[in-house]
């Protein structure tokens, strides 16, 4: 299990202790037998794992590093980067999670016996779950992409028009005088020789023996750990761990996006995601053994580790591919039950000037700025006749007048089935709400097409933890499902609203669906505003009946002291820092909702890693910002993870009060004299807070007293949302004529 080249960085050496980065800056200068660097750079040493585990456990520092953090480090020390190590230790989970017996006879005996039967075992078990590795579909796509080319060049009519000419009948013409209506963009003009499409590549192949050689004493601790966690789940900590590790790298789905997406999609048999990313549409999606998963991603990494994510996720059949879907197709023949797809947003170089004549633009050509628009059709070309389709889309691309042409289009035949309006920090970007688009391939043109506007914004979370998604998804799917069934549907003011299209198709085409609904009905509005004025008479109340402490002068005390670090060594409280992993379904309590008093309201990774749990009497710090904050968690806030950059503090109640400990904790001059500064941000060391020595009966009397201040904080902070919303309530009724001004 040990490996001497398996190399930790400064931040990996704090994971193993358990402290922060700056104790072990203050290890290095202040002991000078710490390890010495041996690889990395100057401002940021690498070293080596086994020399740093001997160090700690000597100095008493560490008792025993934990099989899964073992593992991380040599992941992330791989000689060829944590990609390529990751992606190896995919490939062997997959075998242990289909052949068991066969990782057990090709791991027996040395690391190069290992790397030379592994490709062998490995072959055995991708060909039946993601085909014969060949460039089949690439050769495909590029045939397909060759035929379409030469199509374009032979028809006349292609020369002027992007997609099939179609006349639409009265009810369905633009409610625009066509004399002022400018010309839809004319494609260019072809080059003489186009360059070819950048053929795709299956997403997994089989690792030759060389490759694997270096990877050999991490596969056995990968094999190691699976026997404790589980091949799943192995892989889901391991690369929960990686993005974790690479936020900006990649943008995410959250689950419950995901799983609301697939839910507006529908039960399907053939699921394509053509910008799959790390999985989390196909992953929500597969429900079924029977189902065939596609997925293409032109990161070759994301393609790789999601097809053998899928794979351990599900038994379906899983096709995944690495390319640019736009630009070279993996799947050209394909007609899916379903599409989900989270598109890159605002991509300019998404391939207009190659794309003129793609037969994919049956609803227009996109125009250079409308990246978007060529993904909703894109979707529409790989759905089989009466599939769906579900896209995250940003909000200007319901309103931009460059794609209105495109955006009537789908309205008039039937393509573009709803627009959702998702609240605040459903999905990065969290700063703005974005749009769900719900297509259906059309077998024929509606003869009174309507379409579905929602908007769920009401729900938005507090602060960075993101919206209610329980309301969030019953108001979508009930909207979803009654637009569905036959007969009228019953509009809901302020929520939904079914539309006629010929309403839409005006100079515009604006599909926002805030423009559209109808407020609230007036007597909801004015019964919420009299109880929200009701609450804040009666919190008011609350505050005047606590007030702070009488305030006594006198001469400052000199009690000896002693810090957070030498109480956790001698056993009077036990300190544990927060991480990335538990069950998704545990609510996580993350810094934020510290620092503003709120409900746990974080969500957890994918990841099976063991969460750090909160217990009533707990004392939970944040480390980050510079605030002297802490929190005493209670009953309602225990059994929630503890999200990161946050430090945990349980006190023996026998030698310390909660209330005592976390009321000298928020001293200024204690945070000031226990932080460290960087260039962009301030880091709280725990372990350097101070507290006073006293009797346990001295401490409980601060503690009461640092009780009756946090009720009398929290009831001042919900004085101030409630007056938010009573001033915000009174503004639109005063506005919208459902409160009079006398």
């Amino acid at each position: 299990m040990q490996d001497n080249a398996t190399e930790v960085t400064a931040a990996g050496i704090a994971r193993l202790a358990g402290v922060g980065r700056a104790a072990v800056s203050n290890w290095r200068r202040r002991h000078a037998d710490f390890p010495k660097p041996v690889g990395g750079t100057e401002t940021s040493p690498s070293f080596a794992l086994a020399e740093v585990e001997s160090w700690l456990r000597k100095q008493g520092k560490l008792a025993e590093v934990p099989l899964r953090e073992r593992v991380w480090q040599q992941l992330s020390g791989h000689p060829d980067g944590p990609v390529t190590a990751l992606t190896h230790a995919g490939c062997v989970l997959l075998l242990i999670h289909d052949r068991p017996p066969v990782w057990l006879e090709v791991s027996a005996g040395s690391d190069e016996r290992l790397a030379e039967m592994l490709p062998g075992a490995l072959r055995e078990v991708f060909t039946p779950r993601f085909g014969p590795e060949s460039a089949t579909s690439a050769q495909s796509a590029m045939s397909a992409q060759a035929t379409n080319s030469r199509t374009a060049e032979s028809t006349p009519s292609a020369v002027n028009t992007p997609g099939p000419v179609h006349t639409p009948t009265a009810d369905q013409s633009f409610a625009v005088n066509a004399a002022n209506t400018p010309a839809p963009p004319t494609p260019p003009t072809a080059p003489m020789n186009p360059p070819p499409p950048v053929a795709p590549h299956p997403a997994v192949h089989t690792p030759t023996a060389p490759e694997l050689r270096p990877s050999a004493p991490l596969l056995r601790g990968v094999a190691e750990l699976a026997a404790e966690l589980g091949a799943r789940q192995t892989f889901e900590f391991l690369l929960g761990r990686h993005l974790d590790a690479n936020p900006r790298q990649y943008t995410l789905t959250p689950a419950d996006l995901a799983v609301l997406m697939a839910d507006l999609a529908g039960p399907a048999r053939t699921v394509l995601d053509p910008a799959c990313g790390t999985g989390a549409l196909l992953r929500a999606a597969a429900t079924r053994p029977d189902q065939r998963l596609y997925a293409q991603d032109s990161a070759p990494e994301l393609a790789t580790l999601t097809t053998l994510r899928l794979a351990l996720h599900t038994w379906s059949t899983v096709r995944g591919a690495t390319g640019d879907t736009l630009r070279a197709d993996a799947h050209p023949q394909l007609h899916a039950d379903a599409v989900l797809c989270h598109p890159p947003f605002n991509e300019r170089n998404w391939g207009h000037d190659e794309l003129a004549y793609d037969p994919r633009w049956e609803y227009g050509f996109p125009a250079r700025a409308e990246s978007e628009l060529a993904w909703v059709q894109h979707a529409l070309a790989r759905l089989k006749d009466g599939g769906a389709g579900v896209l995250l889309m940003p909000p200007a691309a319901a309103s931009r007048r460059s794609g209105r042409r495109i955006r009537a289009d789908l309205l008039r035949r039937g393509a573009l089935r709803a627009v959702i309006a998702l609240p605040v920090g459903a999905a990065p970007p969290y700063n703005i709400p974005l749009h769900l688009w719900v297509l259906r391939r059309p077998e024929r043109a509606p003869a009174q097409p309507e379409v579905l506007l929602v908007d769920v914004g009401q729900f938005h979370g507090e602060g960075r933890g993101g919206p209610d998604w329980r309301p969030v998804r019953e108001a979508v799917l009930d909207a979803w499902h009654a637009f569905g069934r036959p007969g009228r549907f019953t509009e809901r003011p302020g929520l939904a609203r079914a539309l006629p299209v010929i309403e839409l198709l005006d100079d515009d085409v604006d599909l926002a669906p805030a423009r559209h609904l109808p407020p609230p009905a007036a007597a909801d509005g004015a019964e919420q505003l009299t109880a929200v004025r009701e609450l804040l008479g009666e919190t008011l109340r609350l505050t005047a009946d606590l007030p702070p402490p009488r305030t006594d002068t006198g001469h400052a005390a000199r009690w000896p002291l002693t810090t957070i670090g030498e109480l956790a060594r001698g056993g009077a409280l036990m300190l544990r820092t927060g991480g990335n992993g538990g069950h998704a379904r545990v609510p996580v309590l993350t810094d934020h909702d510290v620092l503003s008093g709120a409900a746990p309201s974080g969500t957890l990774p994918e990841s099976d890693e063991e969460a750090v749990l909160t217990e009533p009497g707990d004392v939970v710090v944040p480390v980050l910002g510079g605030g002297s904050v802490a929190r005493v968690i209670d009953a309602a806030t225990g059994g929630a993870a503890l999200g990161r950059n946050l430090v945990l503090l349980r006190p023996d109640p026998a030698a310390l009060d909660p209330w005592f400990l976390a009321g000298f904790l928020r001293g200024t001059a204690n945070n000031r004299q226990a932080s460290s500064y960087a260039s962009t941000a301030t880091r709280l060391d725990v372990r350097r807070l101070q507290l006073p020595r006293l009797p346990l009966d001295e401490q409980r009397r601060y503690g009461e007293r640092f009780r009756v201040l946090d009720e009398f904080e929290r009831a001042l902070r919900h004085a101030g949302r409630l007056g938010d919303q009573l001033v915000r309530g009174m503004y639109d009724g005063l506005t919208d004529g459902t409160v009079a001004p006398d």
